[in-house]
């Protein structure tokens, strides 16, 4: 057994039929946004980490646009100056990413265990402290069926996250300026890829895009509550 195995998709595949034997009553729906909500409160500290750093540049954007004008003919000039701007602000213009690349391999694991766990595969996987289901059921809530595509479900994800994106946006921007145009292009273009790939994913999968984007849009919003809505 490979070393990812052992470390993420074996782990998380058990915490996901525990949680189907368990609080879920044998529904892979519930179990599915039960899993979401633990790794959700498991990353948080880096989640948040990453949205601060990310709502933090977006308030930044105006004066990285004036410094780009002003030093537009010396890019030697302007690296140094936006270094400048970064330090003095206290950002990491690279702690947004992080986050996300350390999750990175959980979110394939994730992939691999509802893709194969949708299949019937990978029950021989359980500890030996986890009940065997024998299968899991892929009808959900009592009628949604996880093991094929769904558009809706696709179209609700994509939705949630053209909030997401929305409520990151700086209303302040200076309109015309490139990073303004590569916001809205962002606003609009994320939540159609994930429509589009959302579709061509069995509805287990998107059921789980859909759960962790509404989780990192509310936990946005209980961050930047009491900000002005100028910000």
């Amino acid at each position: 057994m490979g070393i990812f195995k052992i470390i993420l998709l074996q782990p998380i595949f058990n915490v996901l039929v525990f949680l189907y034997n368990t609080i879920s009553f044998h529904d892979l729906g519930v179990a599915i946004i039960a899993l979401t909500l633990l790794l959700k409160i498991i990353f948080y500290p880096l989640n948040r980490r990453a949205i601060v750093s990310q709502k933090a540049l977006q308030k930044l954007q105006p004066m990285i646009e004036e410094l780009k004008e002003k030093h537009k003919d010396d890019k030697e000039k302007l690296g140094a100056e936006m270094m400048a701007l970064y330090k003095r602000e206290k950002i990491n213009p690279f702690s947004s990413c992080l986050p996300l690349l350390i999750q990175l391999p959980i979110l394939i694991a994730v992939y691999q265990v509802f893709i194969q766990g949708l299949n019937g595969m990978n029950l021989d996987l359980l500890y030996p402290g986890i009940v065997n289901p024998g299968s899991l059921n892929h009808i959900a809530f009592g009628f949604f069926d996880l093991s094929v595509r769904s558009i809706p479900l696709a179209v609700l994800a994509g939705l949630a996250q053209y909030w997401q994106t929305k409520m990151l946006m700086n209303k302040r921007e200076k309109r015309g300026s490139m990073a303004s145009m590569m916001n809205k292009q962002m606003l609009y273009m994320m939540p159609a890829i994930t429509i589009v790939i959302g579709s061509s994913f069995p509805a287990g999968l998107t059921l789980y895009w859909f759960a962790t984007t509404l989780f990192s849009a509310f936990q946005q919003l209980w961050m930047f509550r009491g900000q002005p809505k100028s910000e």
